[in-house]
């Protein structure tokens, strides 16, 4: 009787590596890289034709503990695993945390297998919830917010309107500043009044390359008409489930958060991207299952980069890196795509910074309603021409 080896095709272990989440590499016992399946292509932003003429310790920092635990593995003929690792580069961008499996190959000598599996995956999760939690104070501070501080203010213009009628040129001066200031306070309420809807969003299938169209002409016929727009597109991606309207608002806040991170930079470039990264899992509010999040859209410019000591927080309400910013922009993005069930990450470094935001996909399977039927209430953002402060 044959085993169920006899039947395996010669293809079915590469289709099997290729299906893997991780990255998966064979490395020779000259340190070169036989073969490594499509994760990693995606993990080192190479290709594989190019990754099997390279040794592996042209892509890892130098003196990794990678190339220490591949040297322990060969010695000891056992595997080994290690947590924890940082294989960021300059190339690659910093701060790439990774678990490593290294273990030998018995069918070749000499050979060793390595899987990294990417912490930062975990950590998105983690950074996910806090943004979830940091949007909802920020609903409890605008409902206080409206309350408190717009019916005050309303007295306050109306009695500095009064006094301005009597008032001399010198003191009109000083009434028109309070109404300025009166007014300025009650738009800053109004914009943080948008965290404070909870309504559902109402989503359904949505066409990720029309949504990304519409931000570019809008950025080229206004704030980015100076800059290069370079789309780098996947045809075959899937409709995302989303509302249309808050989608439109996301990208075009980061696509205007990275044109102005570029008004200084002479060859500046923006870059939109989208694939398909199977692998995400996310638990999501409303879902009894976990909810895949293989559709990845990322916004990457040339530009200086966001600072180190801003990054952990800088989803976080009144974080800005603007001198007149009111740091509600990118805050109110974590919320629209925390609605929707997905993932925002920056990941930046000096020429390259990437907004990285993983959503789910359409399925026909679920009952959804139908984005095209909103009545105006549910599920409407605001206007989708308010860029990021």
């Amino acid at each position: 009787m044959s085993s169920a080896a006899d039947h395996r095709k010669p293809g079915d272990s590469e289709a099997i590596l290729d299906a893997l989440p991780n990255p998966v590499l064979l490395i020779g016992p000259d340190g070169k890289i036989v073969a490594a399946n499509i994760a990693t292509e995606a993990f080192f932003d190479i290709s594989t034709q190019f990754l099997k003429r390279q040794s592996l310790k042209e892509l890892v920092p130098f003196g990794s503990p990678l190339l220490a635990l591949i040297d322990q593995v060969r010695s000891s003929n056992s595997p080994v695993n290690e947590y924890k690792v940082d294989l960021g580069t300059p190339r690659m961008g910093g701060d790439r945390q990774v678990d490593l499996h290294v273990a030998p190959l018995t069918e070749r000598p000499g050979h060793i297998v390595v899987m990294l599996q990417e912490r930062s995956i975990a950590d998105k999760m983690d950074r996910q919830l806090t943004h979830r939690s940091a949007a909802r104070s920020v609903i409890a501070l605008a409902a206080m917010l409206a309350h408190e501080i717009k019916n005050p203010l309303s007295g306050i213009r109306g009695a500095a309107q009064l006094l301005e009628q009597q008032a001399s040129s010198e003191d009109r001066m000083l009434t028109r500043l309070i109404c300025d200031e009166a007014d300025r306070i009650v738009t800053l309420v109004d914009r943080m009044e948008v965290f404070g809807d909870e309504r559902p969003v109402v989503r359904g299938p949505v066409n990720i390359h029309s949504v990304l169209d519409h931000v570019k002409r809008l950025a080229q016929s206004g704030f980015a008409r100076n800059i290069r727009l370079i789309e780098d597109y996947d045809p075959s991606l899937p409709p995302v489930l989303a509302n249309q309207d808050q989608l439109i608002q996301v990208f075009l806040n980061l696509v205007k958060n990275a044109a102005e991170a570029l008004i200084d930079v002479p060859d500046g470039e923006i870059q939109l991207t989208t694939a398909f990264r199977p692998g995400v899992r996310l638990s999501v509010p409303g879902q009894k299952s976990r909810v895949s999040l293989p559709l990845e859209f990322c916004v990457r410019d040339n530009g200086p980069g966001v600072p180190d000591d801003l990054l952990p927080n800088l989803f976080d309400p009144f974080v800005t890196t603007k001198q007149t910013g009111s740091g509600l922009g990118l805050a109110l993005v974590a919320k629209i795509v925390g609605d929707h069930g997905g993932i925002i990450e920056c990941e930046s470094q000096p020429r390259k910074t990437t907004f990285r935001v993983l959503m789910p996909m359409y399925s026909t399977s679920v009952k959804h309603t139908d984005h095209s039927s909103r009545d105006g209430s549910a599920g409407k953002s605001s206007s989708a021409s308010q860029g990021a402060k």
